[in-house]
C-alpha cells in the first residue's frame, strides 16, 4: 500500500452512548410520542427504556434542556417545551419577547392556519377539535387549573389541522409564551372567550375559509386592542 493511500484513510469515527440516548429521545419528541406540554418519563423509566444507566440518561436528557427542547421543573419533572433544537432557540427568544409583538404575531398565523385548516382538516381533525372545544368549556366553568393548557391545546389543534408541519414548528416554539400571556390575562379579567373560540371551531369543522380566517383574526385583534399604541 501506498504512502499517499495510507494518508488518506479516514479514522473511524464511534458515536459515543450518551449521543446515541440523546438521539433517541430527540426522536421520541419529533415524532409526537411525547407532545410538547407533556412530561417524559421518569429517570429509571428511560433508563429501562434505553437499556443504558442513569448517568447516560442523565446527561442525555441535559443536553435536550440544554439544546431548548426540554424543561426541568422543580418538584414536577421533566417537559417537553420544543419539538427540536431551532423551535428550543427560538423558545428562548420568544420568552424575552413584549406580549403584543407575540400577539401580533400569533394574529398572522392563527388566521393563516384557521385558513388553512378549514381547506384541510379531516374527521379526525374535526373530532379532536369538538372534544377540546368541550374540554375548554368545562375547564373555564369549573374555574378548572387546567383550563389554561386546555386553551393552548386547543389552538394549537387548529394548527395541527392545517396540516402544514412548518407551521406546527414555529407554533410549538411559541407555546410556553402563548400560555404565559393567556395565565396573565385571565388573572387580569377572567373572560372566557366562549363565543369566540366555538365561532373559530366550527367555521373549520364547516370548511368556511374565510370565516374562520375571520374569526381568528377578529378574535386576537380584540386581544391586540387592548395594549395602547407604541
Amino acid at each position: 500500500m501506498s504512502r499517499g493511500t495510507l494518508f488518506s484513510v479516514q479514522p473511524v469515527r464511534r458515536t459515543s452512548l450518551i449521543a446515541q440516548v440523546t438521539e433517541q429521545l430527540r426522536a421520541e419528541i419529533r415524532s409526537g410520542r411525547w407532545p410538547v406540554g407533556s412530561r417524559i418519563p421518569t429517570e429509571p423509566e428511560l433508563t429501562e427504556l434505553t437499556g443504558t444507566g442513569r448517568n447516560t440518561v442523565r446527561e442525555a436528557v441535559q443536553a435536550l434542556v440544554h439544546a431548548g427542547m426540554l424543561e426541568r421543573r422543580q418538584g414536577s419533572g421533566t417537559y417537553v417545551i420544543a419539538t427540536s433544537d431551532l423551535g428550543g432557540a427560538l423558545g428562548k427568544y420568544f420568552a424575552d419577547a413584549v406580549e403584543r409583538d407575540v400577539l401580533e404575531l400569533r394574529q398572522a398565523l392563527d388566521t393563516q392556519a384557521a385558513r388553512l385548516a378549514a381547506q384541510r382538516r379531516d374527521d379526525t381533525d374535526i373530532a379532536t377539535l369538538l372534544r377540546l372545544l368541550e374540554e375548554r368549556r368545562q375547564a373555564w366553568d369549573e374555574q378548572n387549573p387546567a383550563a389554561i393548557e386546555a386553551d393552548v391545546e386547543l389552538h394549537r389543534a387548529i394548527v395541527v389541522a392545517s396540516h402544514n408541519a412548518v407551521y406546527l414548528e414555529f407554533y410549538d416554539s411559541l407555546l410556553p409564551v402563548i400560555e404565559d400571556g393567556i395565565r396573565s390575562r385571565t388573572a387580569k379579567s377572567g373572560d372566557s372567550f366562549h363565543t369566540e373560540h366555538a365561532d373559530l371551531v366550527h367555521a373549520v369543522i364547516d370548511g368556511d375559509p374565510e370565516r374562520a380566517a375571520r374569526a381568528a383574526n377578529c378574535f386576537l385583534g380584540s386581544l391586540i386592542a387592548e395594549y395602547p399604541d407604541k
